[in-house]
C-alpha cells in the first residue's frame, strides 16, 4: 500500500535542461562571448552539456565533490573553445546559479500529477542530488513547494543518490518506510537503482528515451501516465 511518493527534481518536475538553455543565453548574451570569442551559442551549449552530464555522473559516483563541478563545468567548457579564462568561468559559475531561478519551465504535466496525486491523499516528497542552495527555490519560484512535506537536497549530508545512507535519512525526515514508498525519476542509477536498492517501488521516468528496464519497474515516457500506476 503505497502512501508516500519521493520525487527526483531536476528533468523530472522541474526542467533543468531547458531552465539552463536559457539561463546560459542570457549569461552568453550578457558577455559578449559571441563577439569577445567569435563562438557561436548552440556550440557552446552543445560542449558544456556535455561536460555538465559528465560532471554530475562523476559526483553521482563519488569521484569528484561539489567544488570540483563548480570550479570545472564553466572552466572546461570554455577551455574546449581555447579560452583559458578562470575569472570568467568563475562569474558565469556564480551568475548561472543566480539567475536560473529566473526561468521555472516545469516538465510538462508536473502540476497536474502533483494536483492529482494530492487529491488521492498521497504524501509527496523531493529527494534531490541538486545543490541545496538553489534546490529550494526552484520548488518556491516555480509554485510547487505547497506540495511538498519534506524537500531534500543531498547536499544535507553530503551523500548523494543512489547512496543508501541518503534514501534512509530522507525516509526517516518523512516518516515513511521503503514498503509504503515509491520513488520517481528520471536518472536510471541514481533513481532507480537507488531507490530499488533500498526496498522501495521506483517509476522510471524515461524522458529522454534511455530505455532502461528491469523487472517490477514501471516506465513512462509522460508525466499524465504515472496516474494509471498510482
Amino acid at each position: 500500500m503505497i502512501k508516500h511518493v519521493f520525487f527526483d527534481l531536476d528533468n523530472t518536475l522541474w526542467d533543468h535542461r531547458a531552465n539552463a538553455k536559457l539561463t546560459l543565453e542570457q549569461l552568453f548574451d550578457q558577455y559578449t562571448i559571441g563577439q569577445e570569442y567569435s563562438l557561436r551559442f548552440d556550440d557552446f551549449h552543445k560542449e558544456y552539456f556535455t561536460i555538465n552530464e559528465n560532471l554530475w555522473a562523476q559526483i553521482r559516483d563519488g569521484e569528484i565533490d561539489k567544488d570540483h563541478l563548480r570550479k570545472h563545468r564553466f572552466y572546461d567548457t570554455f577551455l574546449f573553445f581555447g579560452v583559458d579564462n578562470m575569472e570568467l568561468a568563475q562569474k558565469f559559475e556564480e551568475g548561472f546559479l543566480d539567475q536560473i531561478i529566473e526561468f521555472n519551465v516545469l516538465v510538462e504535466g508536473a502540476k497536474e500529477l502533483l494536483n492529482y496525486l494530492r487529491t488521492k491523499g498521497y504524501t509527496l516528497h523531493i529527494l534531490s542530488n541538486g545543490f541545496m542552495e538553489v534546490t529550494n527555490r526552484k520548488c518556491i519560484e516555480s509554485g510547487i513547494d505547497t506540495f511538498f512535506t519534506t524537500i531534500i537536497s543531498a547536499d544535507e549530508i553530503n551523500v548523494r543518490k543512489p547512496q543508501r545512507e541518503i534514501f534512509e535519512y530522507a525516509l526517516q525526515r518523512a516518516n515513511a518506510n521503503p514498503s509504503e514508498s515509491v520513488f520517481i525519476g528520471d536518472d536510471w542509477i541514481a533513481d532507480i537503482e537507488g531507490a530499488l536498492a533500498f526496498g522501495m517501488r521506483a517509476v522510471f521516468f524515461d524522458v529522454f528515451n534511455d530505455g532502461f528496464t528491469a523487472p517490477n519497474v514501471n516506465s513512462v515516457h509522460k508525466l499524465a501516465e504515472i496516474r494509471k500506476l498510482l
